[in-house]
């Protein structure tokens, strides 16, 4: 009974839940209190005052990220998707322009291009990182092409140096949305410091937290000011901040409040010894799996590090004729409850883009351009990251549980135990 998968009745290999992951300690509580007790829990006003960039924990924490990640400047928003919404518009986007971003990627990606009537062009990705594929980038590039997303997806840089150089040669401007992957490295240098604008989620979920959040970073003085007044009710700020650019100066409150700056200021504290555990947790996933046939552990590019968001398993699916989501069926009647997942996304084939409707019933933004009247979004537009969705990529999600050594060699061996019990599935 042992032997026998636990999905035909056999014995289970975990019979225990895993710990969730948990970052918040006494730091984060005694931080709270302390505002709390100030009765001071936001201090932004809407208006050109010493109170726009908002209270002393919001300015701290910006200052932490920017001496952190060795940047000019930090700007703390409500959430990640605010930032990614501060960052388009920030550039000098006009209705009808379009952005290059993978598919393979969270919504609001492609959400905050629309955000600001501009069409999203989704590139294939690369089939080993996950992340865009750069030698298709340039496929993709028109006259309207303004700028390029490029994400760094659960954890893995993605290969901002060629990115940037393609950039260079078409005058485009690049955002770096490194929500998953908040200390990985490119050749010593940390991911989202290397283009125009980048960001990290403070998302519940992400390596570390402030219930909901972001952190938005530029070296570009232009480029933080115009963020900033988008974050705090620009339209009512720069007649009296005396700022002649008005395009885009449509404001909103994306503002953080001081209690989550303050729980930020001290997950900081922790991020790397954070980062170092997950990747001591997935390199002992990817030294026990290995070994299976059939199983493609995560690469890693040797000029990177990963921050291991999610750890990404492929299947070689001219070695195994089981189908994944037959697999990952017996791994959670083995005891794996949660944390798995069959694929993940690809934005192109949600309704927005398959029925071109956002504002109105027209088609816009679409609709503005001939270019965007004739944009594909059709399956088949990205291969990679379609075959990925549908047949070949398992997700663990390594950020959710807070993991032994014990549990680690627990899930090895329920791995093992499906994968020599295949030919019965």
């Amino acid at each position: 009974m042992k032997n026998r998968l636990a999905i035909l009745g056999g014995e289970k290999t975990i019979n225990h839940s895993f710990k969730r992951f948990n970052t918040i300690g006494d730091e984060e509580i005694n931080a709270v209190v302390k505002v709390m007790k100030s009765g001071v829990l936001s201090s932004f006003l809407g208006s050109w005052s010493p109170e726009f960039y908002g209270g002393k924990y919001v300015k701290a924490l910006e200052k932490a990220f920017e001496k952190k990640y060795n940047v000019k400047y930090a700007l703390a928003v409500n959430s990640w998707t605010s930032g990614l919404i501060c960052a388009v518009g920030a550039l000098d986007i006009e209705p009808g322009d379009e952005i290059i971003l993978t598919p393979f990627t969270m919504c609001a990606c492609a959400s905050a291009i629309i955000h600001w009537n501009a069409i999203p062009v989704f590139v294939d990705i690369d089939e080993d990182t996950f992340n865009i594929d750069p030698s298709l980038i340039e496929n993709h590039i028109t006259k309207k092409t303004k700028a390029i997303i490029a994400v760094d997806i659960f954890g893995h840089p993605c290969e901002i140096s060629k990115i940037m150089r393609i950039a260079k040669k078409h005058n485009l401007k690049v955002i770096s949305d490194s929500a998953q992957s908040p200390w990985s490295k490119n050749q010593d240098r940390v991911i989202g410091t290397q283009s125009d604008i980048g960001g990290y989620s403070l998302n519940y979920h992400k390596h570390i937290h402030t219930g909901e959040g972001g952190i938005i970073v530029t070296n570009d003085q232009n480029y933080y000011q115009r963020m900033a007044l988008i974050r705090n009710h620009a339209e009512a700020v720069v007649g009296d901040m005396g700022r002649m650019d008005l395009n885009n100066m449509i404001g909103y409150n994306f503002r953080m409040g001081e209690i989550e700056a303050a729980i930020g200021i001290e997950q900081l504290k922790k991020l790397e010894s954070i980062v170092q555990r997950k990747q001591e947790i997935c390199n002992l996933l990817s030294q026990g799996l290995s070994f299976l046939d059939g199983l493609i552990t995560p690469y890693i590019n040797k000029k990177n590090t990963h921050s291991f968001y999610v750890y990404p398993i492929k299947l070689d699916k001219l070695k195994i004729r089981v189908s994944r989501e037959r697999i990952v069926e017996a791994l959670i009647e083995e005891g794996i409850y949660e944390g798995l997942a069959n694929g993940y996304v690809n934005l192109h084939l949600l309704p927005i883009f398959q029925k071109k409707i956002a504002y109105g019933k027209s088609g816009y933004p679409w609709n503005l351009t001939q270019n965007g009247k004739t944009i594909s979004y059709k399956k088949g537009i990205c291969p990679v990251a379609e075959k990925l969705q549908d047949e070949t990529l398992i997700m663990f999600e390594v950020c959710l549980f807070e993991l032994s050594n014990s549990d680690i060699e627990l899930i090895i061996k329920a791995f093992k135990k499906v994968w020599k019990n295949l030919d019965k599935l």
